[in-house]
């Protein structure tokens, strides 16, 4: 093995050589080993496949095509990670471009997959998100419409009022009247209701 170290090119930088160049030689490097140690150590052999695999998930991912997507449907990790990436960043801009980064599919791919998994396209699930939100505010705090409508992801109040009405089939203000009453008599969840509603 000391002999071996010797026989490396000088040239063993990622910097010095393009990166998925270098990592590429790194995942022939582990399958040699592997190769070399077969029989020997399995401890050694395992962590060795284990780590080829990783690396070779990371640089060379199955197409699109080829992943297992029950249906054309979203695995359950990427939907939970799109659904938290969208809680998380719902008082910004969020396009369908960042989505499909997160899990690296095409916009055309992921928009069949999210409808297919969440029942409505990417726009639709992100405003119902919003008004959810503005609802919670609405009842929540003593917010003026135009600052929860700032802090939901809408442009203004007015957007947030077109969104909400038809969402709920009122304004926003005749909604907070109607509901606030009733959260504050029995503290029941209104938000709940009010979201399988949407």
């Amino acid at each position: 093995m000391d002999g071996y170290f010797e026989e490396l090119p000088a040239v063993s930088k990622p910097g010095a050589m393009r990166s998925r160049e270098w990592m590429h030689r790194v995942i022939s490097l582990l399958e040699t080993a592997v190769a070399q140690i077969r029989g020997e150590v399995h401890g050694a052999q395992s962590s060795l496949l284990e780590a080829t695999s990783m690396l070779r998930q990371q640089f060379d991912p199955p197409p699109a095509a080829e992943l297992p997507d029950a249906g054309g449907r979203l695995l359950a990790w990427q939907a939970r990670k799109i659904h938290d990436y969208i809680d998380s960043h719902i008082t910004g801009p969020l396009l369908v471009a960042d989505l499909c980064a997160l899990i690296q599919r095409s916009e055309a791919h992921f928009s069949r997959s999210f409808k297919r998994t969440f029942g409505e396209s990417p726009h639709s699930f992100i405003v119902r998100r919003r008004v959810e939100l503005a609802a919670q505010y609405m009842l929540t705090t003593n917010a003026a419409l135009s600052d929860i409508a700032l802090r939901c992801g809408f442009a203004d109040q007015a957007h947030l009022c077109k969104q909400f009405r038809q969402a709920a089939g009122e304004t926003p203000a005749a909604w907070r009247r109607a509901h606030r009453s009733l959260h504050d008599e029995n503290g029941t969840p209104v938000v709940d209701r009010f979201a399988t509603a949407l």
